[in-house]
């Protein structure tokens, strides 16, 4: 039986992206996030995880005695290149995708796993991926940069991550992308109607017919963003379409008092539930957040979805392995 690799993991958040990577064969050595509730959550779920609370850029191995690991892992913030964002690059003070190449020097992992927005790989960023692949080199690794979409691996969700894959030559000739599982995903009417008659609903199958693709991207969860909601005016109407209410995040689903009437707009149509979103995010039901609806939400609207960090990361062990 092939023995199980490790991984540090930066910005773990909810947790998604190392639990698709333990399923892949890996295991935490160390998860770092630097906020209260996203680290909460990872010890409710693993209390046997070693994580902790703290800036990543002031994370040094040897004060941990963490000499290295088989896979740097991690989620960069993509607001520094967001096409909604300033897009200031590297001179974003968010931006921390230099700092994660620069742990990678001290701890000379055998693999490196980052996902980030799509929206790097745009012209505009040509030059912080040259930086970053120039200091790649210098390191001896191969790497490349892809864009999968969660809903390609069962994630009923349209959700783009770009993700840099970086190993020694060797281990890198062996690496594949991981091709698509799925030709269509679960509509979001088949992944929550359940869900919807917890309360009795009655309307829940009509209901499940209109929502009948599957959700467009979960976003809103930035600590800047107001309060917890599905999204911006354009995604808004794209739930809509679904008949979802997008205009905030439910504290339960409906019951069966409530009248589905997409005619009346957003009144006629239900929330969704924090526990909901995971869903649409390949979290499982079991998975604990913790914190108010608000903090939930935006854990949960940020996570990397653990199917896709499973296959990916299934591809990396492989890699390594031989």
């Amino acid at each position: 039986m092939r023995s199980r690799l490790t991984s540090l993991e930066i910005g773990a958040g909810v947790g998604g992206q190392a639990l698709g990577l333990e399923r892949a064969g890996f295991d935490p050595v160390v998860l770092i996030d630097n906020d209260p509730h996203a680290c909460r959550t990872l010890h409710a779920n693993r209390p046997g995880w070693r994580v902790l609370e703290m800036d990543f850029k002031n994370f040094v191995g040897a004060d941990h005695n963490i000499s290295t690991v088989d896979l740097l892992s991690g989620g960069i913030p993509s607001s520094p290149y967001s096409i909604a964002g300033k897009q200031g690059g590297t001179n974003d003070e968010r931006d921390l995708l230099a700092a994660a190449i620069y742990l990678a020097i001290e701890l000379q992992p055998r693999a490196i796993l980052l996902e980030t927005t799509p929206s790097l790989l745009q012209p505009k960023f040509v030059h912080v991926r040259e930086e970053v692949e120039a200091e790649l080199k210098h390191l001896d690794y191969s790497w490349n940069w892809n864009v999968l979409d969660a809903a390609h691996f069962g994630v009923p969700q349209t959700r783009r991550s770009c993700l840099l894959v970086a190993m020694r030559p060797d281990d890198f000739a062996r690496f594949q992308w991981p091709s698509p599982t799925h030709q269509t995903a679960a509509t979001v009417g088949e992944v929550l109607r359940d869900s919807m008659t917890r309360r009795g609903w009655r309307s829940a199958d009509a209901w499940a017919s209109l929502a009948n693709r599957v959700a467009p991207t979960i976003v809103g969860g930035s600590r800047n963003h107001g309060g917890a909601d599905l999204g911006p005016t354009r995604t808004k109407r794209q739930w809509m379409e679904l008949a979802v209410n997008a205009h905030g995040i439910g504290d339960d689903v409906p019951d069966d008092g409530f009248i589905l009437d997409p005619d009346l707009g957003r009144d006629g149509v239900p929330k969704l539930t924090v526990e909901q979103v995971m869903r649409l995010q390949g979290l499982p039901d079991a998975w604990i957040v913790t914190g108010r609806k608000t903090a939930r939400y935006r854990q949960v609207a940020q996570a990397f979805p653990p199917p896709v960090a499973e296959v990916v990361g299934r591809r990396i062990a492989a890699a390594l392995t031989g």
